[in-house]
C-alpha cells in the first residue's frame, strides 16, 4: 500500500516505520534537525520494547509537494499545523487518498473537512507513548501501540478493513471503528486527563494516580471532558470515566504524555486544544469545567514554550 506520513515525530515516526518495514511504500514528510539527522544517519531509528525498527533515508521528503500518489495519508503533526497540512493535501485527496489524522483533540477533522472532500477524511486515534529521543531517533515507551480509525459516513468499510489488514501484517494493533466519532471523544477524554495532570504535576502517571489528591484531579479532568462530549451529542457511557481511571492503573508507572514531554523540553504546547479546548467548548455549551480551566491557567505561561524571565 502507498502511505504518506505527514510528521515523523513519535507517532508518525513509529507507525510509519513499522508499516515501511512490512514492505509498504511509505513516504515521510519531516523537517528541521530531525530530517537532517535522518539523512546523515541513513534513516530513522525507532527504539522500542518490541524491537528496533528502521526506515531508510530515501523515504523522507521535506514538503508535502514532494509526496507522490498515496492510498492513505496519516497526519501526525502538531495541532497548530493542521490547516496548512489540510491545504497541502488537496491534490492527494482529490486523487482518492483517504486522510486519517492521528492528532490529539476533537477539532482536527473539522479543520480537515473544511479543505478536503468530507468523505476522504476518516476519523482516527492512536494509543502510544513515543517521542523524538534525539534528532533521527524515536523512543517508544511501553508496549502499547494501537490505531483506531474508520469513515464517518459508514461507507468505505472494505477500504478501511484493507488498511487494518496492512497494519496487522506490520505488527501494529489496529481496529476499524463503526462509531469513530465516539472513539475520537473517548481518546480525547483520556488524553485530556493524562496530558493535563502529568503536565501540571510535572510527573509521570504513576505519581499522579498514586496520590489521592492528584488521582481525584485526574478523574475530575476526565469527567468534565466526558460531560462536554455528551453535551456535544456523543454517547459516552456513565461508567466510562471510572473505566478510564482503572485503565490508567494498568499503564506503566513511567508513562507520561507528549504535552508533558514538550513542557520539559521547553517546546510549544497543545494545551489550547486539550484542557483549554475542554474549557472553551464547555463555556460554549454551558458545561462547567473548573478543573480543566485551572489546568489551562496553570500551564498558560508555557503555551508558546519555556517562558523568559524579564
Amino acid at each position: 500500500m502507498r502511505i504518506a506520513v505527514v510528521g515523523a515525530g513519535g507517532v508518525g515516526g513509529y507507525f510509519g516505520t513499522r508499516l515501511a518495514e512490512a514492505g509498504n511504500e511509505v513516504t515521510f514528510v519531516a523537517r528541521g534537525r530531525h530530517l537532517e539527522a535522518i539523512r546523515a544517519n541513513g534513516g530513522l531509528v525507532v527504539r522500542s520494547p518490541l524491537g528496533e525498527f528502521r526506515a531508510p533515508s530515501d523515504r523522507f521528503v521535506p514538503a508535502l509537494a514532494d509526496v507522490g500518489p498515496a492510498d492513505v495519508v496519516l497526519v501526525a503533526v502538531k495541532l497548530w499545523d493542521t490547516e496548512d497540512v489540510a491545504v497541502g493535501l488537496r491534490d492527494l485527496a482529490a486523487a482518492g487518498a483517504r486522510v486519517i489524522s492521528l492528532q490529539n483533540g476533537v477539532q482536527k477533522d473539522t479543520v480537515l473537512r473544511e479543505h478536503l472532500p468530507p468523505r476522504t477524511v476518516w476519523g482516527g486515534v492512536c494509543y502510544i507513548s513515543a517521542a523524538i529521543e534525539e534528532p533521527g531517533v524515536i523512543a517508544h515507551r511501553g508496549g502499547m501501540q494501537k490505531l483506531v480509525f474508520g469513515p464517518y459516513d459508514g461507507e468505505d468499510g472494505a477500504r478501511a478493513e484493507e488498511f487494518r489488514e496492512v497494519c496487522a501484517k506490520a505488527g501494529v494493533d489496529a481496529e476499524v471503528s463503526a462509531d469513530i466519532a465516539r472513539a475520537v471523544w473517548e481518546k480525547y477524554v483520556f488524553l485530556t486527563g493524562l496530558s493535563g495532570t502529568t503536565s501540571a504535576v510535572r510527573q509521570p502517571i504513576g505519581v499522579v494516580r498514586r496520590d489521592p489528591a492528584t488521582r481525584a484531579l485526574l478523574r475530575d479532568v476526565m469527567a468534565e471532558a466526558a460531560a462536554v462530549g455528551r453535551a456535544s451529542g456523543v454517547h459516552l457511557d456513565e461508567s466510562f470515566v471510572e473505566e478510564r481511571l482503572a485503565f490508567c492503573d494498568t499503564l506503566p508507572a513511567t508513562m507520561t504524555s507528549s504535552m508533558h514531554h514538550d513542557l520539559e523540553q521547553g517546546n510549544r504546547l497543545e494545551l489550547p486544544w486539550l484542557s483549554g479546548g475542554v474549557a472553551d467548548l464547555g463555556r460554549a455549551l454551558g458545561v462547567p469545567t473548573p478543573r480543566n480551566r485551572t489546568v489551562a491557567d496553570i500551564l498558560a505561561p508555557y503555551v508558546q514554550g519555556r517562558p523568559r524571565v524579564e
